[in-house]
């Protein structure tokens, strides 16, 4: 077809007058003569008008001589070449669509075999997803001779340096038979149990260094990025859809972690009937820094809150021009446009037990700790009201507002009423233990498009150590400072004065603050711990 337009283009600079276009669809060609054979009808070239008369093959010509011999306005001078050359084009594009859509693969049709093969190439994470297409790729990725080469791999002992790779094959050949015995998955969950134990056995060695103040980990927050700890929110409506949220933000405190869950869209809350708190953690440890987004991962459940009723389940600590703050029991903070829908959600965890909680229970029952016993003593006629440990943080978003450690806290018999022992951390009346609050107090929020302060507010994180240096209470929690009706009645401070106030059911937290106009901050004049009799006698072993 290119030799037989280019003899056309030669003709016409010779000054042929002939039409061409109706030599070129009926034009042939032979392949194996170096000549043109004209259609019957046509006129020989120079020499006359006799059918069958044959012209000679043009010379092949370098396309530098063909574009200066010639101009592309030529090429509309040939519809007819064109239209070949259209019909050619269709023709191929056509061809390739019938081989593409001819190379579709169909694994249903496919042998067993060959995927066990395709399989076989997988890592152990590719091969928990894989079992997740339908149910024949679940059975297929059970298949114990792919999961016991993987867990030989892993746990079973290293071959001596000068034993060869084909003896390791063959050692591991060997086995296959006994492989075969056991049930399908059978050592798929041999692998993952294993792994998990060693992953357990790692935090465990992580977690060991205690902090002296604090009784807790040092390395907690080592631990949550090692260990690939998330936690996610599910919202249930009446009837019965979930909702499920990824965090989109995270803040680390000294003894807590502040999880949010930032989102332009929310369910309605009307429509919403509860909430849930989980960790999610990845099935298997990967050695490498990046993991994969459809990885398998686990729950297990934190806290669950009822939203029916939202105003009666929550308190309302506090709101600005935007929105409301409602809080909830064991840490979490619900904020809610003035049009009565969710504009955020905010979790506060305490370090005490987090990993435990936030890994080791199921998807429907939380982690339950296993009850301390209690070590009675008979000597001291005060045991379990002295020898106490404080630490206390005020914060929000990363902004400390005071943080203290108080030793040697005691209470007298005389200080047990009303089914609670009284611990007077900061005293009303000495003024070398009245303590500031540095920074512009407030709570921080932040959505998609908006962010605010509710003044007033922040968070509160209190672990008490017993004489022993054992965690004995501890939570992380949303509060806020209200105005007192009567003022401090100290004549240093002449400011307005506030107080706090935290229940639950280990014990009460008392705070009383007061402004100070001089040098524009807050002062805590009276800190008093107040400790449930029934937990103390439970924990101690006493009878108060």
């Amino acid at each position: 077809m290119a030799t037989g337009r280019g003899w056309i283009l030669r003709q016409h600079s010779l000054g042929v007058s002939r039409p061409l276009s109706d030599a070129i669809p009926s034009a042939g060609v032979d392949s194996r003569s170096p000549f043109l054979v004209a259609p019957s009808g046509a006129t020989a070239g120079v020499g006359g008008g006799s059918r069958g008369v044959l012209f000679e093959r043009p010379k092949p010509r370098s396309p530098g001589a063909f574009l200066e011999s010639h101009s592309f306005s030529a090429m509309s001078e040939y519809p007819a070449a064109m239209q070949l050359k259209k019909t050619h084009t269709r023709r191929m594009c056509t061809r390739s669509t019938s081989i593409k859509s001819n190379s579709a693969i169909d694994f249903d049709r496919m042998p067993s075999e060959i995927l066990l093969k395709i399989l076989s190439y997988l890592n152990a994470e590719s091969l928990l997803c894989t079992g997740c297409v339908n149910k024949s790729f679940y059975h297929l990725s059970n298949d114990n001779t792919i999961w016991f080469k993987i867990y030989s791999k892993s746990f079973l002992p290293k071959r001596k340096k000068w034993r060869t790779e084909s003896a390791q094959e063959s050692a591991v050949s060997l086995n296959l038979p006994e492989s075969q015995d056991r049930e399908s998955g059978y050592w798929k969950k041999e692998y993952i149990m294993k792994k998990k134990a060693a992953g357990k056995a790692d935090l465990i060695q992580l977690l060991k260094p205690i902090n002296a103040c604090t009784g807790l980990p040092l390395k907690t927050k080592e631990a949550i990025k090692i260990s690939g700890l998330k936690w996610m929110v599910i919202l249930k409506d009446r009837n019965g859809k979930q909702h499920v949220l990824e965090q989109t933000d995270i803040s680390y405190n000294e003894t807590s972690v502040t999880v949010y869950w930032n989102y332009l869209k929310w369910p309605c809350l009307d429509t919403l009937s509860g909430l849930q708190i989980f960790g999610v953690t990845p099935i298997l440890l990967s050695d490498s820094k990046v993991h994969p987004k459809n990885r398998p991962l686990q729950r297990s459940l934190i806290s669950e809150y009822d939203l029916a009723n939202l105003t009666e389940n929550a308190k309302m600590i506090g709101c600005d021009a935007l929105v409301e703050l409602y809080c909830f029991d064991q840490g979490l903070l619900v904020g809610v446009w003035k049009k009565s829908e969710i504009a955020f959600v905010m979790a506060c965890l305490h370090y005490h037990q987090l990993i435990e909680r936030s890994t080791l229970g199921s998807a429907r029952v939380r982690y339950a700790a296993a009850p301390d016993k209690a070590i009675l003593d008979d000597i001291d006629p005060e045991y379990g009201m002295h020898g106490y440990q404080l630490h206390i943080d005020l914060h929000s978003r990363g902004n400390t507002y005071m943080c203290g450690t108080f030793r040697s806290l005691f209470c007298k018999k005389d200080y047990i009423r009303n089914g609670y022992l009284r611990f007077t951390v900061i005293s009303y009346k000495k003024t070398a233990q009245h303590l500031p609050l540095v920074g512009n107090i407030g709570l921080s929020w932040m959505t998609g498009v908006f962010e605010g302060n509710v003044q007033n507010c922040f968070i509160m994180d209190v672990t008490l150590l017993d004489d022993s240096q054992k965690p004995y209470w501890c939570f992380s929690a949303p509060v806020n400072m209200v105005l007192s009706p009567k003022p401090s009645g100290l004549y240093q401070y002449l400011g307005p004065s506030y107080y706090l106030n935290y229940m639950d059911l280990t014990g009460k937290v008392h705070m009383e603050l007061v402004w100070m106009e001089e040098t524009n901050e807050y002062c805590i004049i009276n800190l008093v711990l107040y400790l449930s009799t029934e937990k103390v006698n439970s924990w101690f072993g006493t009878n108060y």
